[in-house]
């Protein structure tokens, strides 16, 4: 961030925000926002309780699977999407639809269909992820430069090595994007699950301290959650940027 021609440290943001949290807090103009300091007090205190390490577990199992079917599936739709007209044509609404379509209303039929348990949420965290993922691989296998393909098949290389060697690596700046944002939606995803399938996790923290009015820990478990979904993304933000050079050569 710049002010007048000088550089800010990265944080400076955060930095600003975090003190008019603490003075809004320390005035007492809501109840719903306490002051930053009681929250990290709150954060160190719970944070190594039984009860958090288990919402923990419970969150990041739901959510890793969620990611893994993301990523597992997306990926290789995306990039047949981009080579395939005919098939790009019948997934394409489709993939659309369902990237701009509110899917916390498909959570209902998911319980219908699939019940209550970490199934349903596994399956709602992987819907919040992969249309994005779809749709970034196949922009990014759109873009790739013939030549690189039709050098790989002069050369007797096969569908699956083309698939492996040639689409995935130059189309791997824009797939890293897709998951980075992918992986951001899953978190969302995984959350939702846990609040409206099945009361686990998270889901069942926030769910606690909200009726209870424990405000403090529930922005604790909040931050949690942020600094969680942040730190993933800026680490696959830095993959997608180390990777970037793969762009030059298609």
């Amino acid at each position: 961030m710049w002010i007048r021609g000088y550089k800010l440290p990265a944080m400076s943001s955060l930095l600003v925000w975090g003190l008019l949290w603490e003075v809004v807090g320390q005035l007492g103009m809501t109840f719903f926002i306490p002051p930053l300091s009681d929250v990290f007090v709150t954060l160190f205190e719970i944070i190594g309780t039984p009860a958090f390490l288990k919402a923990l577990s419970e969150t990041a199992q739901a959510f890793c699977a969620g990611v893994f079917f993301s990523v597992a599936i997306g990926i290789p739709v995306g990039i047949l999407m981009g080579r395939s007209r005919l098939l790009d044509e019948l997934l394409l609404p489709w993939v659309n639809i369902f990237v701009s379509a509110p899917l916390t209303a498909l959570v209902p039929v998911l319980m219908v269909l699939f019940g209550f348990g970490m199934k349903s949420i596994i399956i709602t965290t992987t819907l919040f992820g992969i249309w994005i993922i779809i749709l970034n691989t196949r922009a990014g296998v759109r873009q790739i430069n013939r030549s690189l393909v039709e050098m790989a098949t002069s050369f007797g290389a096969s569908p699956m090595d083309a698939f492996l060697k040639v689409y995935f690596w130059a189309a791997l700046p824009e797939i890293l994007g897709g998951v980075r944002i992918g992986v951001i939606r899953a978190v969302k995803g995984v959350i939702i699950g846990q609040l409206l399938i099945s009361i686990v996790g998270f889901g069942a923290l926030f769910e606690l301290y909200a009726s209870n009015f424990l405000m403090s820990h529930f922005w604790a478990v909040l931050i949690v959650l942020f600094t969680l979904a942040f730190s993933i993304s800026e680490f696959l933000g830095y993959l997608e940027k180390k990777v970037a050079y793969y762009a030059a050569s298609r």
